[in-house]
């Protein structure tokens, strides 16, 4: 395969048609060697729409979703990012190379590894790896740029209070079959601003609080 070839179409064909066209996410989605992050069983899904398999019953995220959400937090070169479940660590390098620099989190040990393997591709990025659980309470220190990529059954404001004043935070919560993938601004100490992007569904990050059940 072509790789360079196959991740050019990858953002011509894919992302830019989802009305992603900051060239500074697009150049950074060609440049990334997506291929290099994911599992070797799904390598041949590398450029497709789809999201892959990762193991620990998470998934990578499809390209179009990646790019919206670059897009949407518009990291600059004195961001500082957090990113809440690396994965692979594909888009914690996308993130590096348009951000100051990037600490991502993730509750698997066996993610963290692989994430801290596979970043060799990316040398030039700057990404410090933490294994941890994004609701055991700790605080996570203050951020220009939040990346939230497993989706919140309800919406959780400790994410937001880690924002510095003029940050971003991206988030996509709800359940299937319909979930909101929304920005946050934080405007003051105390007014957070929060706006809906569009409607998608992807895998909740492990132990988020649940929706409270209905009762008749």
């Amino acid at each position: 395969m072509d790789t360079l070839a196959a991740r050019r179409q990858m953002v011509d064909q894919q992302i830019r048609t989802w009305e992603v066209l900051d060239p500074r996410v697009l150049d950074v989605l060609a440049a990334v060697p997506r291929e290099a992050f994911v599992p070797p069983a799904y390598r041949e899904l590398a450029f497709a729409d789809t999201p892959i398999p990762i193991g620990f019953g998470a998934f990578m995220l499809a390209p179009v979703l990646q790019g919206r959400l670059l897009q949407a937090l518009g990291p600059g070169a004195r961001d500082n990012v957090l990113e809440i479940g690396t994965g692979t660590g594909y888009l914690a390098a996308c993130l590096s190379l348009l951000a100051s620099s990037v600490d991502s989190i993730d509750i698997h040990p066996g993610l963290t590894a692989a994430a801290a393997a596979n970043l060799h591709a990316a040398p030039q990025g700057r990404v410090r790896l933490e294994t941890r659980d994004a609701f055991d309470g700790r605080p996570f220190g203050d951020y220009d740029v939040i990346a939230v990529t497993g989706s919140l059954p309800v919406y959780d404001t400790r994410f937001e209070r880690s924002l510095r004043v003029g940050g971003r935070l991206f988030a996509i919560v709800g359940a299937a079959p319909v979930m909101d993938a929304v920005l946050v601004r934080r405007v003051d100490e105390s007014e957070w601003i929060r706006e809906s992007l569009f409607e998608t569904v992807i895998e909740p990050l492990l132990n988020a609080p649940a929706a409270p059940a209905f009762v008749f």
